[in-house]
């Protein structure tokens, strides 16, 4: 594989970086490469796994540190749609950690209580059959919201 390569800029892939013509602008513009996203979903797929039995404080800290560096690093490309993509998927898999770690239905009762949610949703939701999945991409949303996460720790692409 040589080095060198003489095409199109939006055929090229340069230190991580793609490029795209801005209509609007009349210029070529960097985002980061599709290669380059995929590999964020992978290390965030990863870190957010169901089987990875770390505290949740430390799995925040883990994705501190990699959205940090990642945004850090890709900051002057254009990346806000595929940012927004990456932060819903983030949340939705961390709601699902975090209802595997309450685990049994007296947790998540005491857990969505804790909440703050009403008395009859706490008894409805914690003894629910739903998969994972299923739980998280519906009431999890209203009971871990995007603020919750926000006071837990969790930093976003987009904040950055």
């Amino acid at each position: 594989m040589t080095k060198s390569k003489v095409s199109k800029p939006n055929e090229i892939k340069y230190l991580g970086f793609g490029f795209y013509y801005d209509r609007y602008s009349q210029l070529w513009k960097a985002k980061p490469h599709e290669i380059s996203i995929q590999k964020l979903k992978e290390k965030i797929k990863k870190l957010t796994s169901r089987s990875w039995s770390v505290d949740m404080n430390y799995r925040l800290i883990k994705l501190k540190q990699l959205i940090v560096g990642w945004v850090n690093y890709y900051r002057i490309g254009y990346f806000k749609i595929k940012a927004k993509e990456i932060d819903r998927n983030i949340r939705f898999r961390l709601r699902i950690c975090i209802w595997k770690q309450w685990k049994k239905p007296y947790t998540r009762y005491k857990a969505l209580k804790k909440l703050g949610l009403e008395e009859w949703k706490c008894k409805t939701w914690s003894n629910t059959r739903k998969s994972y999945a299923r739980c998280a991409s519906t009431f999890l949303k209203v009971a871990i919201s995007k603020e919750v996460l926000k006071k837990r720790g969790l930093v976003t692409l987009l904040d950055q």
